[in-house]
């Protein structure tokens, strides 16, 4: 499966929860790359940024009660 159909299949309250956990990651990768250290996966931040605009994205879609078609 992929993983926005894994996402597809949370609840609001799990997608809300997978946000945070996705934005503090990415703070703490930010926070590295301006303190000087180089990033193990340099790719890691640009996926991150997705994955947060895809939760943020369904959470929408659920909320306003519009679902994509497949």
């Amino acid at each position: 499966m992929k993983s926005v159909e894994k996402l597809r299949a949370l609840g609001i309250a799990e997608l809300e929860e997978r946000l945070a956990d996705a934005t503090n990651e990415l703070a703490k990768e930010k926070a590295g790359v301006a303190a000087g250290n180089r990033p193990e996966k340099p790719a890691k931040i640009r996926n991150l940024r997705r994955e947060i605009a895809r939760i943020n994205t369904l959470t929408m879609e659920k909320t306003s009660g519009v679902e994509k078609k497949k």
